[in-house]
């Protein structure tokens, strides 16, 4: 299992229409849905049947507390408990404590130093190896902040996280990719994003399609809204940022091709 630290292992969409979600995503994207048996309403998203995340309904006191709806990624960890400990301790806070989830792992929902939400988890069985991403499933993960380089610390600690490559986008800084300790696929990037984009620190996924030149028009159709894009990124691959008709920021990424 520790080899297996930091690496992103679930995804949740927190919305305050689930209903309405699924039928964006699974007709945008093409995933299948799966209820889960549990105490708490939760429907799961598959990709040819595997499960990769899940939709529930945003709780009400988030919603008072001024959280739209977004998604949350889950970074596995051998220890959610240290894990917490860690991060209040390098100026991150606790936004859902500590907690079980029968059969499946133990899980918290932290915000980093700047802001951004995200959730450490612990399963309770073992979790698949790095492998690319497939179309369908997602493929990076972006963190918009507001000092990446105080936010790479922290990460750095909680996780082990290593830098890979780093990219001088001009005006933007720079570009921070990262990967897992002794990995070799990058999990994904992190940057300070620009004062004109609104809301505090967040973290962006990408899933992968087959084009997202083909996406834009769906998106729309859908009632999504695409915020930015396609534009080609360095290594020739495309993406699209967009927000579904909740709310919820999310983006798509296809590999170039040829």
């Amino acid at each position: 299992m520790s080899d297996n630290r930091g690496r992103f292992v679930w995804y949740d969409l927190m919305t305050t229409d689930p209903d309405a979600a699924q039928s964006f995503y699974t007709e945008l994207i093409g995933w299948g849905t799966q209820a889960w048996e549990g105490a708490m309403p939760y429907t799961m998203w598959t990709n040819h049947d595997v499960p990769l995340g899940g939709v529930a309904t945003l709780p009400e006191e988030a919603k008072q507390a001024g959280a739209p709806p977004h998604w949350l990624a889950y970074i596995q960890t051998p220890n959610v408990d240290e894990t917490v400990t860690t991060a209040e301790s390098n100026q991150g806070k606790v936004v859902v404590p500590a907690q079980d989830i029968p059969k499946v792992g133990r899980f918290a929902v932290l915000a980093d130093p700047q802001g951004a939400v995200f959730a450490a988890y612990t399963p309770a069985g073992d979790t698949p190896e790095d492998s690319p991403a497939k179309v369908g499933e997602f493929s990076w993960n972006e963190l918009n902040s507001s000092d990446h380089e105080n936010a790479w610390g922290f990460y750095e600690t909680l996780f082990g996280w290593q830098k890979t490559e780093a990219m001088d986008m001009g005006e933007m800084g720079m570009y921070q990719m990262f990967k897992k300790k002794g990995g070799e696929l990058p999990l994904g990037g992190m940057f300070n994003k620009p004062k004109e984009m609104p809301g505090p620190p967040f973290w962006l996924y990408y899933t992968r399609v087959d084009d997202v030149h083909a996406s834009v028009e769906k998106v729309k159709e859908l009632g999504g809204q695409v915020l930015r894009g396609p534009m080609e990124v360095p290594d020739g691959d495309h993406v699209l940022q967009c927000m579904d008709p909740q709310g919820a920021a999310f983006a798509l990424h296809s590999k170039k091709k040829g």
